[in-house]
């Protein structure tokens, strides 16, 4: 059992796989490796390579290198091809990288076939590194908790590559038992349990999070989504004059803060939720469920995106998915264009023979497209730099207005 109790202790542990380092101690390096399929655009590849590479960096690892393939679809044992294995395996020993990252979710046999040629470094795929990344931001128990659910979820159908070693511990010739067979059953059952622990000590919080939600009456919700790493709790700060923790990292916010705020006579709460990613792990967004409620219940979601990420329309699709994912898709929308202060555009020759592109457009130009196009009201601003801060106060309330009016007709000071 030493060997499980290991891995257990490594599930449990609050500290990284990555271990978090200050700037100057981080001395580990990481790979990363994408595949271009057939219809793939190889910009976007590269583009979440780039994205694969801040997650590593919000883990503690620095980024050195990204390997890319094409290929119809991934290898089935190795989800590259051997020669690209091998010169990432070389790459990897002559240059002291300490992980190999791969973009997809890799199954335990692709990992456990890739670990036999890549000697040197740790084999780790989007998912753990998420994982990872979840785990160092969780503070309050029931994040905490969370994450842990969602890791053993990850692990369970992974437990047989962890008993490779004691594969000569198995009988003779004819047998169907052995020594290692058996221990990986009883390590299944010890996680399964572990993992309905977990979901019973999860529902206990759940309700009294729910009575929580209860008390706080009919006022009217706001919830602030989007993918993570636009700006939702510097928007949250402006708004509540609080100070929720922000940063320039990925998943800054873990656990769902809840603030009362009131834009001249109208109070409403407002909530900020943890940040949406592409091919975010299907373990965590089960173990986030019952985190999301927030979102469920909201009467109106304050959608943020990123204005300045060239790929940020895509983003905004990855969020709407994942809204319906949770049964949230049907709520009331209001955009918020963040970060317009960093949006760039590159000039358009107009001797050029190929048409504009969205590349080209300035930001007005991009405004005016939006608006035309769109019938969700928006915004665009810097939180930042509180740019139209007080454009977006005065949607907030006349959209917070109409409700409360509509819940309390009688209170016409509201007017």
């Amino acid at each position: 059992m030493a060997f499980f109790n290991k891995i257990l202790h490594f599930v449990q542990n609050d500290k990284s796989i990555i271990m978090t380092k200050t700037e100057e101690e981080r001395t580990e390096k990481a790979v990363f490796i994408g595949i271009i399929r057939q219809n793939d655009d190889e910009r976007k590849v590269v583009e979440y390579l780039d994205e694969l590479e801040f997650l590593a960096e919000t883990a503690g690892a620095i980024g050195d290198k990204k390997f890319v393939q094409r290929l119809d679809k991934p290898e089935k044992s190795t989800y590259i091809r051997s020669g690209k294995l091998q010169e990432i395996a070389d790459y990897c020993e002559d240059n002291n990288i300490s992980y190999a990252i791969f973009d997809d979710e890799l199954t335990g046999m692709q990992q456990r076939n890739i670990e036999k040629v890549i000697k040197t470094a740790s084999v780790i795929d989007r998912t753990s590194l998420i994982l990872e990344i979840f785990a160092q931001r969780a503070k309050t128990s029931y994040a905490k908790m969370q994450v842990e659910l969602a890791r053993y979820n990850y692990m369970l159908p992974r437990l047989a590559g962890m008993w490779t070693h004691l594969e000569r511990q198995r009988g003779g010739m004819g047998t169907r038992g052995g020594m290692g067979e058996t221990q990986i059953e009883i390590d299944r059952r010890i996680v399964k349990e572990r993992i309905s622990r977990l979901k019973d000590q999860l529902k206990k919080v759940d309700r009294q999070m729910a009575t929580q939600r209860g008390n706080r009456g009919s006022m009217v919700r706001l919830s602030l989504v989007g993918y993570t790493n636009v700006g939702k709790s510097t928007i949250m700060n402006l708004l509540s004059k609080s100070d929720v923790f922000a940063e320039n990292k990925l998943f800054a916010t873990l656990d769902t803060t809840v603030r009362k705020v009131v834009i001249e006579n109208v109070p409403f709460l407002l909530s900020d939720t943890v940040g949406f990613i592409r091919k975010l792990p299907t373990q965590l967004v089960e173990a986030f469920k019952s985190t999301l409620d927030e979102v469920r219940e909201a009467d109106i979601l304050l959608h943020v995106v990123d204005i300045s990420h060239p790929g940020f329309e895509e983003q905004m699709e990855v969020v709407e998915n994942t809204l319906r994912d949770i049964g949230a898709a049907n709520k009331p929308i209001y955009v918020i264009f963040n970060k317009i202060d960093a949006y760039q555009y590159e000039e358009y020759d107009e001797f050029s023979l190929s048409p504009k592109s969205k590349a080209n457009l300035t930001l007005d130009e991009l405004k005016n497209s939006w608006i035309a196009q769109e019938k969700t009201p928006c915004i665009f601003m810097s939180a930042i730099n509180k740019t139209n801060i007080d454009k977006l106060r005065n949607d907030l309330y006349k959209m917070v207005a109409e409700i409360h009016a509509g819940r309390y007709p009688f209170n016409n000071f509201l007017w």
